[in-house]
Protein backbone atom coordinates (compact mmCIF):
# COMPACT_ATOMS: atom_id res chain seq x y z
CA UNK A 1 0.00 0.00 0.00
CA UNK A 2 2.84 2.39 0.94
CA UNK A 3 6.39 1.58 -0.09
CA UNK A 4 8.95 3.25 2.16
CA UNK A 5 12.61 3.90 1.48
CA UNK A 6 15.02 5.94 3.59
CA UNK A 7 18.45 7.15 2.54
CA UNK A 8 20.55 9.81 4.28
CA UNK A 9 17.55 11.01 6.23
CA UNK A 10 15.33 11.48 3.16
CA UNK A 11 12.25 9.26 3.36
CA UNK A 12 10.54 8.35 0.09
CA UNK A 13 6.92 7.23 0.39
CA UNK A 14 5.54 5.60 -2.74
CA UNK A 15 1.80 5.05 -3.23
CA UNK A 16 1.26 1.44 -4.36
CA UNK A 17 -2.39 0.66 -3.69
CA UNK A 18 -4.08 -1.32 -6.43
CA UNK A 19 -3.90 -0.21 -10.06
CA UNK A 20 -4.47 3.50 -9.44
CA UNK A 21 -3.69 4.20 -5.76
CA UNK A 22 -7.29 5.33 -5.37
CA UNK A 23 -7.96 6.97 -2.03
CA UNK A 24 -9.98 4.89 0.39
CA UNK A 25 -10.12 4.75 4.18
CA UNK A 26 -7.25 2.27 4.34
CA UNK A 27 -4.89 4.25 2.09
CA UNK A 28 -5.70 7.54 3.85
CA UNK A 29 -4.94 6.01 7.24
CA UNK A 30 -1.79 4.26 6.04
CA UNK A 31 -0.36 7.35 4.36
CA UNK A 32 -1.18 9.58 7.32
CA UNK A 33 0.58 7.12 9.61
CA UNK A 34 3.62 6.94 7.33
CA UNK A 35 3.85 10.73 7.19
CA UNK A 36 3.56 11.02 10.96
CA UNK A 37 6.29 8.42 11.40
CA UNK A 38 8.56 10.17 8.91
CA UNK A 39 8.05 13.52 10.63
CA UNK A 40 9.63 12.11 13.75
CA UNK A 41 12.94 11.14 12.16
CA UNK A 42 13.26 12.28 8.54
CA UNK A 43 15.05 15.39 7.33
CA UNK A 44 12.58 15.60 4.41
CA UNK A 45 9.92 13.47 2.73
CA UNK A 46 9.39 12.67 -0.95
CA UNK A 47 5.88 11.49 -1.85
CA UNK A 48 5.45 9.84 -5.23
CA UNK A 49 3.56 7.03 -6.95
CA UNK A 50 4.15 3.94 -9.03
CA UNK A 51 3.83 3.24 -12.74
CA UNK A 52 2.00 5.89 -14.76
CA UNK A 53 -0.35 7.00 -11.97
CA UNK A 54 0.26 9.05 -8.85
CA UNK A 55 -3.32 8.72 -7.60
CA UNK A 56 -6.60 8.55 -9.48
CA UNK A 57 -8.40 10.20 -6.58
CA UNK A 58 -11.18 8.91 -4.36
CA UNK A 59 -12.24 5.30 -4.84
CA UNK A 60 -15.73 6.11 -6.09
CA UNK A 61 -16.77 2.47 -6.22
CA UNK A 62 -16.20 2.22 -2.46
CA UNK A 63 -18.35 5.32 -1.97
CA UNK A 64 -21.16 3.80 -4.03
CA UNK A 65 -20.91 0.39 -2.43
CA UNK A 66 -20.51 1.63 1.15
CA UNK A 67 -23.11 4.40 1.16
CA UNK A 68 -23.65 6.53 4.25
CA UNK A 69 -21.73 4.26 6.60
CA UNK A 70 -18.61 4.34 4.45
CA UNK A 71 -18.83 8.09 3.74
CA UNK A 72 -19.00 8.76 7.48
CA UNK A 73 -15.67 6.96 7.87
CA UNK A 74 -14.02 8.14 4.68
CA UNK A 75 -14.44 11.92 4.78
CA UNK A 76 -12.83 12.31 8.24
CA UNK A 77 -9.98 10.01 7.16
CA UNK A 78 -9.43 12.12 4.04
CA UNK A 79 -9.51 15.34 6.04
CA UNK A 80 -6.97 14.02 8.54
CA UNK A 81 -4.65 12.95 5.73
CA UNK A 82 -4.87 16.32 3.97
CA UNK A 83 -4.31 18.19 7.22
CA UNK A 84 -1.28 16.02 8.00
CA UNK A 85 0.47 16.54 4.69
CA UNK A 86 -0.41 20.25 4.54
CA UNK A 87 0.92 20.94 8.04
CA UNK A 88 3.72 18.37 8.37
CA UNK A 89 6.66 20.14 10.07
CA UNK A 90 9.09 18.16 7.91
CA UNK A 91 9.53 19.38 4.30
CA UNK A 92 7.41 17.45 1.80
CA UNK A 93 8.32 17.21 -1.89
CA UNK A 94 5.56 15.70 -4.00
CA UNK A 95 6.71 14.11 -7.26
CA UNK A 96 3.70 13.34 -9.44
CA UNK A 97 4.87 10.53 -11.69
CA UNK A 98 1.63 10.45 -13.68
CA UNK A 99 -2.10 11.04 -13.38
CA UNK A 100 -3.08 12.97 -10.23
CA UNK A 101 -6.83 13.41 -10.40
CA UNK A 102 -9.32 14.83 -7.90
CA UNK A 103 -8.09 13.74 -4.46
CA UNK A 104 -4.77 12.85 -6.07
CA UNK A 105 -4.45 16.40 -7.38
CA UNK A 106 -5.20 17.77 -3.92
CA UNK A 107 -2.46 15.61 -2.43
CA UNK A 108 -0.03 17.15 -4.91
CA UNK A 109 -1.25 20.66 -4.13
CA UNK A 110 -0.61 20.08 -0.41
CA UNK A 111 3.14 19.58 -0.86
CA UNK A 112 5.79 22.18 -0.08
CA UNK A 113 7.41 21.76 -3.49
CA UNK A 114 5.50 20.04 -6.28
CA UNK A 115 7.13 18.32 -9.25
CA UNK A 116 5.43 16.59 -12.18
CA UNK A 117 6.81 14.24 -14.79
CA UNK A 118 6.57 15.37 -18.39
CA UNK A 119 4.42 12.93 -20.36
CA UNK A 120 0.82 11.78 -20.73
CA UNK A 121 -0.16 12.24 -17.08
CA UNK A 122 -2.78 14.83 -16.19
CA UNK A 123 -3.63 16.68 -12.99
CA UNK A 124 -6.83 18.38 -11.92
CA UNK A 125 -9.71 18.43 -9.47
CA UNK A 126 -12.90 17.49 -11.37
CA UNK A 127 -14.94 16.96 -8.19
CA UNK A 128 -17.88 19.02 -9.45
CA UNK A 129 -17.86 17.15 -12.77
CA UNK A 130 -17.92 13.88 -10.80
CA UNK A 131 -20.81 15.30 -8.81
CA UNK A 132 -19.35 15.73 -5.31
CA UNK A 133 -18.62 18.92 -3.34
CA UNK A 134 -15.22 19.83 -1.94
CA UNK A 135 -14.71 19.50 1.81
CA UNK A 136 -13.52 22.87 3.11
CA UNK A 137 -9.88 21.92 3.68
CA UNK A 138 -9.56 20.28 0.26
CA UNK A 139 -10.79 23.42 -1.49
CA UNK A 140 -8.52 25.69 0.56
CA UNK A 141 -5.48 23.56 -0.32
CA UNK A 142 -6.31 23.99 -4.01
CA UNK A 143 -6.81 27.73 -3.50
CA UNK A 144 -3.45 27.92 -1.73
CA UNK A 145 -1.60 26.24 -4.60
CA UNK A 146 -2.99 27.50 -7.89
CA UNK A 147 -2.94 30.88 -9.59
CA UNK A 148 -5.97 32.84 -8.31
CA UNK A 149 -7.21 33.82 -11.76
CA UNK A 150 -7.25 30.14 -12.82
CA UNK A 151 -9.25 28.95 -9.80
CA UNK A 152 -12.72 29.25 -11.39
CA UNK A 153 -11.85 27.09 -14.39
CA UNK A 154 -10.01 24.59 -12.20
CA UNK A 155 -12.91 24.23 -9.75
CA UNK A 156 -16.07 24.96 -11.74
CA UNK A 157 -15.04 23.34 -15.03
CA UNK A 158 -12.93 20.58 -13.50
CA UNK A 159 -10.29 20.79 -16.19
CA UNK A 160 -7.29 18.49 -16.07
CA UNK A 161 -3.87 19.54 -17.33
CA UNK A 162 -0.75 18.02 -18.79
CA UNK A 163 2.46 18.93 -16.98
CA UNK A 164 3.38 22.15 -18.80
CA UNK A 165 -0.15 23.54 -18.45
CA UNK A 166 -0.18 22.45 -14.80
CA UNK A 167 2.97 24.51 -14.30
CA UNK A 168 1.35 27.53 -15.93
CA UNK A 169 -1.69 27.43 -13.65
CA UNK A 170 0.27 26.72 -10.47
CA UNK A 171 -0.62 23.12 -9.73
CA UNK A 172 3.08 22.25 -9.86
CA UNK A 173 6.31 24.18 -9.38
CA UNK A 174 8.52 22.32 -11.83
CA UNK A 175 8.21 19.90 -14.75
CA UNK A 176 10.84 17.16 -15.00
CA UNK A 177 11.58 14.44 -17.54
CA UNK A 178 10.05 11.21 -16.26
CA UNK A 179 13.37 9.38 -16.00
CA UNK A 180 14.85 12.21 -13.91
CA UNK A 181 11.88 12.73 -11.57
CA UNK A 182 13.15 10.66 -8.66
CA UNK A 183 16.63 12.16 -8.68
CA UNK A 184 15.29 15.69 -8.98
CA UNK A 185 12.84 15.13 -6.12
CA UNK A 186 15.70 13.97 -3.90
CA UNK A 187 17.78 17.03 -4.86
CA UNK A 188 14.93 19.35 -3.92
CA UNK A 189 14.35 17.42 -0.69
CA UNK A 190 18.03 17.77 0.18
CA UNK A 191 17.83 21.53 -0.40
CA UNK A 192 14.85 21.86 1.92
CA UNK A 193 16.44 19.57 4.50
CA UNK A 194 19.50 21.81 4.57
CA UNK A 195 17.42 24.73 5.87
CA UNK A 196 17.37 25.33 9.64
CA UNK A 197 14.50 23.06 10.75
CA UNK A 198 12.99 25.46 13.28
CA UNK A 199 13.00 28.33 10.79
CA UNK A 200 11.42 26.12 8.11
CA UNK A 201 8.67 24.96 10.46
CA UNK A 202 7.80 28.51 11.44
CA UNK A 203 7.80 29.76 7.85
CA UNK A 204 5.55 26.89 6.79
CA UNK A 205 3.09 27.64 9.59
CA UNK A 206 3.08 31.32 8.67
CA UNK A 207 2.53 30.65 4.96
CA UNK A 208 -0.27 28.15 5.49
CA UNK A 209 -2.07 29.64 8.49
CA UNK A 210 -4.51 31.77 6.43
CA UNK A 211 -5.64 28.72 4.43
CA UNK A 212 -6.11 26.71 7.61
CA UNK A 213 -8.09 29.51 9.29
CA UNK A 214 -10.35 29.80 6.23
CA UNK A 215 -10.79 26.03 6.12
CA UNK A 216 -11.73 25.88 9.81
CA UNK A 217 -14.26 28.69 9.38
CA UNK A 218 -15.77 27.24 6.21
CA UNK A 219 -15.90 23.74 7.67
CA UNK A 220 -18.36 25.00 10.30
CA UNK A 221 -20.54 26.38 7.52
CA UNK A 222 -20.21 23.81 4.76
CA UNK A 223 -18.72 20.46 5.80
CA UNK A 224 -21.94 18.98 7.20
CA UNK A 225 -23.72 19.92 3.98
CA UNK A 226 -20.85 18.46 1.94
CA UNK A 227 -20.96 15.19 3.88
CA UNK A 228 -24.72 14.94 3.36
CA UNK A 229 -24.23 15.47 -0.35
CA UNK A 230 -21.56 12.76 -0.55
CA UNK A 231 -24.04 10.29 0.96
CA UNK A 232 -27.07 11.45 -1.06
CA UNK A 233 -28.55 8.93 -3.57
CA UNK A 234 -28.82 11.74 -6.12
CA UNK A 235 -25.07 12.32 -5.82
CA UNK A 236 -24.46 8.60 -6.25
CA UNK A 237 -26.53 8.64 -9.42
CA UNK A 238 -24.34 11.45 -10.75
CA UNK A 239 -21.20 9.51 -9.79
CA UNK A 240 -22.50 6.45 -11.65
CA UNK A 241 -23.11 8.57 -14.73
CA UNK A 242 -19.57 9.95 -14.51
CA UNK A 243 -18.10 6.46 -14.21
CA UNK A 244 -20.18 5.25 -17.14
CA UNK A 245 -18.94 8.12 -19.29
CA UNK A 246 -15.28 7.80 -18.33
CA UNK A 247 -14.87 4.04 -17.94
CA UNK A 248 -17.57 2.77 -20.24
CA UNK A 249 -20.89 1.37 -19.12
CA UNK A 250 -20.69 -2.27 -18.09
Amino acid sequence: MIERDERDGIVTLRLAHGKASALDVELCDALRGALDDAAGTARAVVLTGTGSIFSAGVDLFRVLDGGVVYVERFLPALRELLHTIFTLPTPVVVAANGHAIAGGGILVAAGDVRLMARGSGRIGVPELVVGVPFPALALEIVRFAVAPHRLPEIVYLGRTYHADDALACGFVDEVVDADALGARARDVAESLAALPPAAFRLAKRQLRAPALVRAETLAKIADAEAAAAWADPATHAHIRGYLDRTLGKK
